[in-house]
């Protein structure tokens, strides 16, 4: 394997991505983080990285990547947002399509070591596929953002088989845990934790019993570090095989938090899915990967954070 120094985490601002410069930082690495902080915040960046903001999408994007030309790239930055996907494609392919050809293209002909790129599992999978379900299922996204995040992973299929630029593409579940922003990185349990330690209404879409497989970020950012010193190539799921209703999240969160409320039961939104829950054997098997980290530890860690960020 390549000895690794230097490390560039686009997206490095936000949620999953700040928690992996964490991880460089502490490995004495070299680390670079790029995000144009729409969502992230500069705040959550390691003074022991080297911070700029920018667009992935533009060309002073690829300047930089040919400055400092790291060894191995997270390729994290991305518009989250399924919601968001739906009411604006154009900026959602913008961004998650181009942002990332601008990465990896480049990425290829300046000789980076590997990229590992932050994918989705459940907006890949069919709602008929078998759960948990393995990478063998056929991504059928049924969003914008699901079609983005498929074509991101098929331009860094490309450049592996056409430039031989070696990559990991991770397909999370429902990641959560400390520093998860309840506005741009929207998650049900960041939604609800947040509101919760403000006391404010906790709204539920219909009837509260789809479910979603939940990992921990800890966990998440494992699977970065075990892809980055692994020789594999290739596509990996990384969730808990678990599915949690949305109900249940919502009666644990409120025990954790001492939330006094209800929750409020809105119209179902059109087009989300009743489950989603993916099978991690491959990662296993290959990376050596496996969950940790319980839903109840990680809930409460989760809480705890929220609660000492109140406002």
């Amino acid at each position: 394997m390549p000895k690794y120094k230097t490390a560039l985490v686009t997206g490095g601002a936000g949620f999953i991505g700040s928690h992996i410069v964490d991880a460089l930082v502490k490995k004495n690495m070299k680390v670079f983080v790029v995000d144009d902080l729409s969502s992230g915040r500069q705040s959550n960046v390691s003074a022991k990285a080297e911070f700029k903001k920018c667009s992935i999408a533009s060309p002073e994007m690829v300047a930089y990547l040919k400055e400092i030309k790291p060894d191995v790239i997270f390729h994290c930055a991305a518009q989250v947002n399924l919601r968001n996907s739906l009411i604006d494609p154009p900026s959602d392919a913008h961004t998650n399509i181009m942002g990332t050809i601008n990465i990896v293209h480049t990425a290829a002909s300046i000789g980076v070591k590997k990229v590992i790129y932050s994918s989705t599992g459940g907006a890949l999978y069919p709602e008929t596929a078998k759960l948990p379900a393995t990478e063998e299922v056929p991504a059928e996204p049924s969003s914008p953002y699901g079609i983005s995040k498929r074509s991101a992973e098929m331009y860094i299929h490309y450049e592996h088989q056409v430039h031989g630029m070696p990559y990991v593409t991770l397909r999370y579940a429902n990641v959560y845990g400390p520093r998860q922003n309840a506005k741009g990185e929207a998650g049900v349990i960041s939604i609800f934790a947040e509101n919760m330690v403000k006391g404010n209404p906790v709204s539920i879409f219909g009837s509260g019993k789809q479910t979603r497989d939940y990992v921990y970020v800890d966990d998440v950012v494992r699977a970065n570090m075990l892809a980055m010193t692994s020789s594999v190539v290739g596509t990996f799921n990384i969730g808990t095989s678990k599915e949690t209703s949305v109900n249940t999240l919502f009666k644990k969160l409120k025990s954790l938090t001492n939330y006094p409320l209800q929750a409020n039961y809105l119209a179902v939104i059109p087009g989300e899915m009743m489950r989603s829950c993916l099978n991690a054997k491959k990662a296993k098997k290959a990376l050596g990967w496996e969950p940790k980290t319980k839903l109840d530890e990680g809930l409460k860690k989760t809480a705890k954070w929220f609660v000492g960020t109140r406002v």
